[in-house]
């Protein structure tokens, strides 16, 4: 049998996890019940275990024994025709053939498939976490067969089925659930499924007298002062009822909070309950009139630089309003920051607003003459004289001479 290759990358990775979960608890005892039931140690450590299980011989016996000592009643019919014998053969083949004969017989004891280990895991170690687990639910199957003798694992778990009769069935037709609203306390006691709690189940005469007056919470109470004094299930409190000389006369002139007070300066003036309040009440010549022009910050203030020389509450600033000879001549060849300067070198020169500024509009020559100016550190003045001197003696050098 050839040998497989190491685990490398992904696998490796994936090997190194499952090893990691390896548990020293339950080897301590899975060690402890094989030593009891067949006096084998398998030593301690993945390694030690995996010497001593990986030929399958310890397996076979430790089931062989505890199929032994499981009474014939509890025992399933499964079992009875088990071959637990182990190969002494040190042959690859022959000892996994040991390990898939334990595989068997514990299924076949009551170990579900996805409890078992593959062969695989225990002959490569590939998975010794799931063998000692394997170990382990063989020894709480043993428990649930009655086996005896001494057992590890946890404890079996029964199935509890329950059978209701249809009169228990029938007993949850008057129950309302939690979600929809329950009916078991005592807002909706009493109340089945679908019916109708009338209020008419509640005769008049078992009413208190002294209740006739009160008005509960949901409905607006009248045991306090606001509402005091009504009579009766849905009476209507009239206004009427309270007479005029019964007011104080400086409450007259008092809008309470609920209705917006006046008694600050937001609404200070205003008389009697329900009075409107009139903006003719403010008379114009009470105007301050130089205040005319201006505009509040509510519909944007001409106070300031932006909206200054706006006049009256929704006057409309039309940009006519600026004369063009009020101008500055200087400021038109100026463009504003908005619109990208042109008082800085990268648009120097340029003049009046959307004008194009030409690479062509600066002669070659030009430069020149400026470069030689300042050589010389001669002003634009003083270089101008110099050049006409010098172009009245080249004149004078290019003139012939006659004799």
């Amino acid at each position: 049998m050839a040998d497989r290759v190491k685990p490398m990358g992904m696998d490796r990775a994936l090997i190194s996890k499952m090893g990691a979960k390896y548990d020293s608890g339950l080897e301590y005892e899975v060690r402890g019940w094989i030593k009891a039931l067949i006096g084998e140690d398998i030593g301690e450590g993945p390694s030690n275990v995996e010497k001593s299980l990986r030929d399958g011989v310890i397996l076979c016996t430790l089931m062989k024994k505890v199929i032994e000592g499981t009474p014939s009643e509890s025992l399933p019919a499964a079992c009875s025709k088990t071959d637990l014998k182990p190969s002494s053969s040190e042959l690859p083949f022959k000892q996994m053939e040991n390990i898939e004969k334990f595989l068997k017989a514990a299924h076949k004891y009551g170990v579900p498939n996805t409890s078992l280990f593959q062969t695989v895991e225990l002959y490569e170690a590939r998975n010794l976490p799931m063998v000692l687990a394997t170990i382990s639910h063989v020894g709480t199957e043993a428990q649930r067969h009655n086996y005896q003798g001494p057992t590890i694992g946890s404890k079996p778990t029964e199935k509890h089925r329950v059978q209701f009769s249809y009169e228990q069935l029938k007993q949850s037709h008057g129950t309302i659930g939690l979600q929809s609203g329950t009916n078991k306390f005592a807002t909706q006691k009493g109340m089945r499924i679908g019916s109708v709690r009338h209020i008419s189940d509640i005769k008049v005469e078992d009413l208190d007298r002294e209740g006739n007056t009160l008005l509960t919470l949901q409905a607006g109470t009248n045991r306090f002062a606001s509402q005091k004094g009504m009579t009766g299930f849905g009476a209507v409190r009239h206004i009427a009822d309270i007479r005029a000389d019964q007011f104080d006369k400086d409450g007259e002139n008092i809008i309470t909070l609920q209705a917006g007070t006046n008694k600050f300066a937001s609404q200070k003036g205003m008389t009697g309950f329900g009075a409107v309040r009139h903006v003719s009440d403010i008379r114009a010549d009470d105007f301050d009139p130089q205040t005319a022009s201006h505009i509040g910050l509510q519909a944007g203030s001409n106070q300031f630089a932006s909206q200054k020389g706006m006049t009256s509450m929704g006057a409309v600033r039309h940009i006519c309003d600026i004369r063009a000879d009020d101008l500055d001549r200087e400021a038109q060849s100026v463009i504003p920051l908005q619109y990208g300067t042109n008082r800085g070198s990268s648009q120097k020169g340029m003049t009046s607003f959307g004008s194009q500024r030409h690479i062509a509009d600066i002669k070659v020559s030009d430069l020149a003459e400026d470069m030689k100016r300042q050589d010389l550190n001669m002003t634009p003045k003083e270089y101008q004289e110099f050049r006409q001197q010098m172009e009245a003696t080249e004149q004078k050098t290019d003139e012939p001479q006659y004799e």
